[in-house]
């Protein structure tokens, strides 16, 4: 018995992995066809989406079914625990991941902005997926050195982010309403990506550590609802 809980554990991390990688590959897909305008990489991460929420069910179903049959203690209550949480995170980061291709979609064959504000949305989507494949790296190593880069690289996003909106506060800016709308949009779906990236970042740590002192994750509120969703 006890050598099939650990090969469900194993399965447990390699689902979260698989998940990690399918957001990695999302966001970075959104991104890029948020700066080419690309109307069938963008359809691409909503029709992917899909293999992420399955995952989450499938990680969800797992935890529940190991909490009630093995009754888990310690460390091991600790990996399901967190691992309920992890998949989480993951589900909401690949939505987040599936809005900014609903942006790019929407506005094609146009990019959602122009000039300046454009560039810093491209590097805000750049920067996310650099996130994205740490946290793969991290989930996968489990090497603390990788989560402490999150942190400071959610630093630098966090400033675009700010960044983004001195641009749009600009009065002399020609922005439309509907720029406007989904410039703020993408910039908040991107930075709050980088936020669940640090999310999962201080979770590892408390997995591989046991100390909360530096793994209380951010608030979790309900992220923006997509309103490009038909």
């Amino acid at each position: 018995m006890r050598a099939i809980f650990r090969q469900e554990l194993e399965q447990l991390g390699d689902n979260l992995i698989e998940m990690s990688q399918l957001v990695a590959t999302a966001v970075q897909k959104a991104a890029k066809a948020l700066a080419d305008s690309d109307l069938a990489l963008a359809e691409q991460v909503i029709d992917e989406d899909e293999q992420i929420n399955e995952l989450e069910r499938t990680v969800d179903e797992m935890c529940v079914s190991l909490l009630a049959r093995q009754q888990p203690v310690a460390t091991d209550l600790r990996v399901v625990v967190t691992g309920l949480m992890m998949s989480t995170t993951l589900e909401r980061m690949g939505d987040l991941a599936r809005h900014v291709a609903y942006v790019a979609r929407g506005r094609y064959p146009r990019t959602a902005a122009s000039g300046d504000v454009q560039k810093l949305l491209n590097k805000m989507g750049k920067a996310a997926t650099e996130m994205a494949k740490l946290v793969v790296s991290l989930m996968e190593s489990r090497d603390l050195s990788e989560a402490a880069r999150i942190e400071t690289d959610d630093d630098h996003l966090d400033q675009l982010h700010r960044e983004v909106f001195t641009r749009v506060l600009n009065k002399d800016n020609e922005l439309d309403r509907q720029e406007l709308i989904d410039i703020i949009l993408l910039a908040r779906f991107l930075e709050r990506f980088g936020d669940h990236c640090v999310s999962l970042a201080r979770r590892t740590s408390f997995l591989v550590t046991g100390d909360l002192s530096n793994s209380v994750s951010l608030p979790l509120e309900e992220d923006a609802t997509d309103p490009h969703a038909g």
